[in-house]
């Protein structure tokens, strides 16, 4: 009989209770407000209101595709506010909308399922390319009896396809528009939510009278509908700040014009802004956003003074004392530093992050000071002339403020000359030629009465990184003994000793997923052990070397709520379930069937915990994740996702945290060290790396400079991996310059081992290193092939999922013909079994 730590009651347990109530403590600081003259927070006496948007009943809990998680409920934004002793009026509406969207949505399942069974897909591969559009609202036309009017924005996106600058998805639609302007015209408050898990346009926002207030509700996850009344009636304060540039226009954006299908080429992306994404380039060539990165609005007001700016060779300290200056309410402020480096031989933007810090919940006229740390040499630039990160001579001014678009000088850091601060290699030579935008030349500022501090050059260290060489082949000196894992935790055996032990073939399977297992109509459900999760990879149970189960993320467990076994342990078909495609159980399923359930709490989407600036809460949030792996078993959490936002119509953005890779990492190292405060479980931080579309995800090129790849794009994993050492890395399906990344010897060997000092194993994205046009997971005509099996061994990708024989054999057959070594097999099975022995 199969073991199966699922539960067989589905009564709503003690832990589902503390993870939901801890969630509705914290995700209210995540919203940001946009706009507000005084009409939030919402007083006693206002609860009749008029309640119209997609989102209303709809509220989009976050992102479709394995971003999704299966939650025993949702609690939309009505019935939060219904819960909340809300009167709301406007019910015939939302009732007529309800049945056009249950029309709209039965008709796109029946398209699908039609298609699926055409192509002999699972009907997921269909919905992958093709997203569920909403239907379009009636117009609202009645006043109602109420002074209150709230207006719920809804857009959804999810892996697979990308956004498109269009009506009803970016821009707003003819109808939204109507109903927004009537309200606003005909009620004494009216508040707009956007539930969305990235950027839309909002000029009919900001130029519509009569809107009171705008704000950001985000996805947060699935009891959204309560934290957003908390938050309407002040119970929580939001305190969020925008982690991404809202421009004024689309096509404000560097990379709007070619990006994904923009320009009609999927197969090729070309970097051509390098490192001027986000306020990188609206700062630096004078773009004025909508909305700058870092604002954000309360519902009180903030004041704050630099008390003192104190750095030497080593760090950097800004101190900085806060005050509420606001006479009602309590709130938080986020104070950012950003650093204007010396204009030099190597181009630089105006301006970027290099520190922030939260304050604590401040009520009127309360001060905090709080001080930002952040290390002297994480100011340099990569020189690719010199193959070394270089702090440039000059004066590099100490900026702090409370956003982007917000900031004072507080002192200026002059250094004598050139320092070299890491000494690296070129590792990412672009395939093909491509011109990068420069920044204009900036006017002489002047920052005399600055504090001035200067920096020795003579005092600074320089890191000299010592790359691989080769991976010996490991002898069995212990031939005599059957070695096990027992023994490697015993202390009796290394598990270089363990590894020199096994064969070949052994060692090619635990290279690659388990794929012996039961057929399922859900693509990334492939666990034999935890029903619904993404995969395993492989044991071998007389060498007591267990499987780690691995789990999608990142705003929960998606694992299937809802299974059934035979009396002896046979899982039974049905009950699986990936976004609106449900897989019902049978009608002849066996009487004496067991029941298991495993609900789970989705917790509010990356993009929408960014927001909060906060990493504890981050690590909070994480730390609710690790108490469900542990109650389920589950080794392997598959998130954080940490892509950058290149650009607001990546379909993904929504797992993703920011435009800024200080923020990824941060972020990202705050939920791994959650998640992996739990003995024997870990984050797989991913898609590694630029992974920045969706449309022909798997097969895209993206030509990358190794500046922009190494400031921009790695960047966050970086300071994930140095603050937080996740258990696993994912790469990402696309090519870098030519190269998989799941290929890429430099990327996976050079950069996150040799120069970051990663510990654990990477991973494959799903049939990375298999033809995923065959299983319609990838169009059919692509330019660029699939990753090859064995240079994912050669480049260091430990582990390919969800695996199949041909890997298998691949591996056995590259060995045989010299295209990989022994060793380089032993090496990526060290690296598998380095973690495996971390888990139970």
């Amino acid at each position: 009989m199969g073991k199966f730590y699922a539960l067989t009651s589905d009564e709503v347990t003690s832990l589902e209770k503390e993870n939901q109530a801890l969630v509705r403590s914290l995700a209210g600081e995540c919203m940001v407000v946009l706009e507000n003259d005084g009409a939030l927070p919402l007083g006693k006496e206002e609860r009749t209101i008029v309640l119209y948007g997609s989102g209303a009943r709809n509220t989009v809990k976050g992102g479709t595709g394995s971003g999704d998680v299966n939650s025993r409920e949702v609690i939309n934004i009505y019935e939060g506010l219904k819960a909340e002793g809300f009167n709301i009026l406007s019910d015939d509406w939302l009732d007529r909308y309800d049945k056009t969207l249950e029309d709209a949505t039965n008709a796109y399942m029946a398209d699908i399922n039609e298609k699926a069974a055409k192509q002999h897909v699972p009907p997921i591969m269909i919905m992958f390319s093709t997203p569920f559009v909403a239907p379009d609202e009636e117009l609202i036309t009645q006043v109602k009896d109420a002074d209150i009017a709230i207006y719920v924005i809804s857009r959804n996106s999810g892996e697979g396809a990308d956004r498109y600058d269009v009506k009803k998805d970016y821009e707003l639609d003819d109808n939204e528009v109507k109903n927004i302007q009537f309200l606003a015209a005909n009620y004494k408050k009216t508040i707009v939510l956007l539930n969305t898990g990235g950027v839309i346009d909002t000029k009919v926002l900001r130029n519509t009278d009569g809107i009171n207030a705008v704000m950001i509700a985000g996805q947060m996850g699935n009891i959204g509908g309560n934290i957003v009344s908390d938050v309407l009636t002040g119970k929580s304060i939001p305190s969020g700040k925008l982690t991404d540039t809202w421009a004024e226009n689309y096509s404000d954006y560097p990379s709007s014009a070619t990006f994904s299908h923009n320009n009609g080429n999927i197969d090729d992306e070309y970097y051509t802004e390098g490192i001027y994404v986000g306020y990188r380039y609206f700062d630096t060539f004078g773009i004025k956003p909508a909305y700058s990165f870092g604002y954000g609005k309360g519902y009180t007001d903030f004041a704050y003074e630099v008390d003192d700016v104190i750095a030497d060779e080593k760090k950097v300290y800004v101190s900085v004392t806060v005050t509420n200056t606001g006479s009602k309410y309590a709130g938080r402020e986020v104070i950012q530093v950003y650093v204007t480096s010396p204009e030099g031989a190597i181009d630089k933007p105006f301006k970027e992050l290099r520190g922030f810090a939260k304050t604590s919940l401040l009520g009127p006229s309360q001060k905090e000071t709080v001080t930002i740390t952040f290390d002297t040499a994480s100011m340099a630039s990569y020189d690719i002339t010199r193959a070394s990160y270089v702090l440039e001579k000059g004066n590099y001014i100490i900026r702090v403020g409370n956003s982007c678009d917000n900031t004072i000088p507080a002192a200026v850091l002059t250094l004598d000359r050139d320092v070299v601060t890491v000494k690296c290699r070129n590792l990412f030579g672009l395939d093909e030629a491509i011109e990068e935008i420069q920044a204009p030349k900036r006017e002489k500022e002047d920052i005399s009465g600055l504090k001035e501090i200067a920096l020795d050059s003579s005092k600074f260290t320089t890191s000299v990184i010592e790359y691989q060489i080769d991976r010996p082949v490991l002898e069995d000196k212990r031939s005599g003994e059957k070695l096990t894992m027992d023994d490697v935790k015993s202390g009796n055996a290394t598990l270089k000793e363990l590894v020199a032990q096994l064969t070949l073939e052994e060692m090619a399977n635990l290279c690659v997923g388990l794929f012996d297992h039961s057929a399922s109509n859900v693509v990334g459900s492939a666990s034999g052990s935890v029903v619904g999760a993404a995969g395993e990879t492989i044991g071998i149970p007389d060498r007591k070397i267990i499987p780690t189960v691995n789990a999608d993320g990142p705003a929960g467990l998606r694992l299937q709520p809802h299974f059934k076994t035979t009396a002896d342990g046979q899982v039974l078909p049905g009950g699986e379930v990936f976004g609106m495609s449900r897989n019902p159980f049978p009608e002849d399923t066996p009487e004496d069937a067991i029941d298991y359930y495993q609900y789970c709490t989705a917790i509010p989407i990356a993009s929408t915990l960014a927001q909060s600036w906060d990493m504890e809460l981050i690590e909070k949030m994480g730390h609710i994740v690790g108490t469900e792996m542990q109650q389920f078993h589950v080794h392997l959490w598959l998130a954080p996702g940490m892509n950058i936002h290149r650009n607001p119509l990546c379909g993904r953005n929504f797992e993703y945290y920011s435009e800024d890779p200080l923020i990824a990492g941060s972020c990202a190292a705050a939920d791994t060290k959650g998640v992996q405060s739990f003995a024997g479980q870990g984050t797989t931080i991913k898609h590694f790396a630029a992974n920045s579309q969706e449309d022909n995800r798997m097969y895209n090129n993206a030509h990358i400079s190794e500046r922009t790849l190494r400031e921009i794009y790695l960047k966050g994993f970086e300071i994930a991996v140095k603050d937080s050492q996740p258990l696993s890395v994912m790469t990402s399906y696309n090519l870098i310059n030519g190269i998989h990344s799941a290929n890429s010897k430099d990327l996976l060997q050079g950069a996150l081992r040799d120069e970051w000092g990663f510990k654990g194993f990477v991973m494959t994205d799903w049939f990375s290193s298999q033809d995923a046009r065959s299983i319609g997971l990838a169009p059919a005509n692509v330019k660029y092939d699939c990753a090859s099996s064995p240079d994912c061994i050669k480049a260091g990708n430990d582990v390919q999922m969800p695996g199949s024989k041909q890997n298998v054999d691949d591996i056995i057959k590259g060995v045989e013909d010299g295209r990989i070594t022994l060793g380089d097999v032993q090496f990526c099975t060290l690296n598998i079994l380095g973690v495996v022995a971390k888990c139970e």
